[in-house]
């Protein structure tokens, strides 16, 4: 593992100098299509012997129906064991060599994800396979996931600030597949077994709408050839993935949902509502602009709650931007004395967003801080896999890597403006405010029509 860890450094050193020396574009690649009808990205990366691979396939929490964590369990036991490697094999074999491996499931897709040296790939690399193709799912180590992960579930409410996200979803997605707790809620959870895994497994797992993304020290040709022979014979019936409506997010009037914690000392709060989905041609350029509002610790919404009221440790704002919609929010927590306050600086933020757009030289600060932060997201084989595996499940090509210091420098205070006025959303806002109810109902209701319910209620 040591050896591996500094390798992880090294190629890290060398793609930020490689990096900061120009413009960053995407290393050159190659995509292939295997005989069964999975995509292949391949990108040569020679400067230590390492590889790493992602791949993705359409089994989502948009798939899993009303058996919220469904997709996350499934994801989560495909390294209980293969058909022809027990559990503790199959871990014994990989951690020996140093190999990195993870699997899990978000909102559109589940992920495999493996970092190896390239000496060990007639190894790994079947391994993987298998696990893609045969995963045993041992009832045991499900058993042991699936109660941990109800533990887990039962006692994430005590610490609100790790749920009023998903209140925020669900209170603006409703009945929408983006609303759903992607880990479940404990009753869901407590409802699956092996057997739903397994056949969740077996209707969404296989080539159809699947991609696999190989980044590191390889020929291609060899890669291609490997890959072909590990995966290219493997065709099974899959359901067709679900069509995913758009997300739509417009409301007539300003909503509150508040959530009763009796014992909280804090009011934990989100304010926003619509997003804009991951292709959207604008992704770049909005986070410029957020960054200015609450992007980063100067921003304005973390310098008037913290530094100039001394309200908060901490607020932000950003975009959450899946395929079909997303939603945007701003976010902080206050003491709940101070709760109406917090409320109220926050809205003036936005308001002054909105009535004052942001000056030339400030804009200029905005674009160099992500500009500078940008190139490090990508320096790792591991996150070129991802990227590319995110490409296919988002629909979107590596114009947005190219074409990004472009589209930032050429921002203009104007189109600002256009961006403010479309994206970041001012009338009918929408409120989640998770603290002690019997302290901050009577200002819950100044902010829109409030439903209440209690933290303690299953779901969200």
């Amino acid at each position: 593992m040591r050896r591996q860890s500094l390798i992880f450094v090294l190629l890290g050193l060398l793609l930020t100098a490689s990096l900061t020396a120009g413009q960053f574009k995407l290393p050159g690649y190659k995509k292939v299509v295997l005989k069964n009808g999975m995509a292949l990205y391949l990108m040569e990366q020679h400067e230590v012997p390492l590889i790493s691979l992602s791949a993705v396939f359409p089994a989502g929490a948009v798939e899993e129906g009303e058996r919220y964590g469904l997709a996350s369990l499934t994801a989560d036991a495909l390294f209980f064991g293969t058909a022809s490697h027990s559990k503790s094999e199959l871990e014994e074999t990989l951690e020996a060599l140093g190999a990195r491996y993870n699997s899990g499931a978000g909102m559109e897709s589940a992920e495999i994800s493996a970092s190896f040296l390239t000496k060990d790939i007639e190894t790994v690399l079947p391994i993987l396979a298998e696990v893609m193709t045969a995963p045993a799912f041992d009832p045991v180590a499900f058993d042991r996931a699936k109660s941990r992960r109800i533990q887990q579930l039962a006692m994430i409410k005590e610490r609100p600030q790790r749920v009023v996200g998903q209140y925020f979803l669900s209170f603006l997605a409703g009945d929408h597949p983006y609303g759903r707790p992607v880990t479940g809620v404990p009753a869901t959870v407590e409802a699956i077994d092996v057997a739903a895994v397994k056949a969740f497994y077996q209707a969404h797992y296989g080539p159809k709408g699947a991609a696999i993304a190989l980044v590191g020290d390889f020929k291609t040709s060899e890669m291609v050839k490997r890959v072909e022979a590990l995966l290219g014979q493997w065709t099974v019936k899959t359901e067709t993935p679900a069509t995913v409506p758009a997300l739509n997010l417009r409301f007539g009037q300003s909503r509150v949902l508040l959530v009763d914690k009796p014992d909280a000392t804090e009011t934990q709060f989100y304010i926003g509502g619509a997003g804009i989905a991951r292709s959207n041609p604008d992704y770049t350029a909005l986070q410029v602009v957020n960054t200015v509002l609450g992007g980063r610790f100067t921003s304005w919404l973390n310098d008037e709650l913290r530094v100039n009221r001394g309200l908060t440790y901490g607020a932000r704002s950003g975009f959450t931007a899946h395929k079909s919609g997303g939603l945007f929010a701003m976010v902080s927590y206050t003491r709940t004395e101070k709760t109406e306050e917090a409320l109220d600086v926050t809205l003036e933020v936005l308001d002054r967003l909105h009535s004052q757009g942001i000056e030339a030289e400030l804009l200029k600060s905005a674009q160099n801080y992500l500009k500078g932060q940008y190139p490090p997201r990508f320096e790792t084989s591991g996150s070129l896999a991802s990227l590319l595996t995110d490409m296919f499940v988002y629909d979107f090509d590596e114009s947005f890597i190219n074409g990004f210091q472009k589209t930032v420098d050429g921002l203009t205070v104007e189109k600002v403006k256009r961006l403010i006025r479309e994206y970041f959303p001012k009338e009918n806002l929408q409120f989640v405010l998770v603290g002690r109810a019997e302290a901050i109902r009577g200002i819950a209701g100044k902010y829109g029509a409030v439903t209440e319910k209690s933290i303690e209620a299953e779901g969200y």
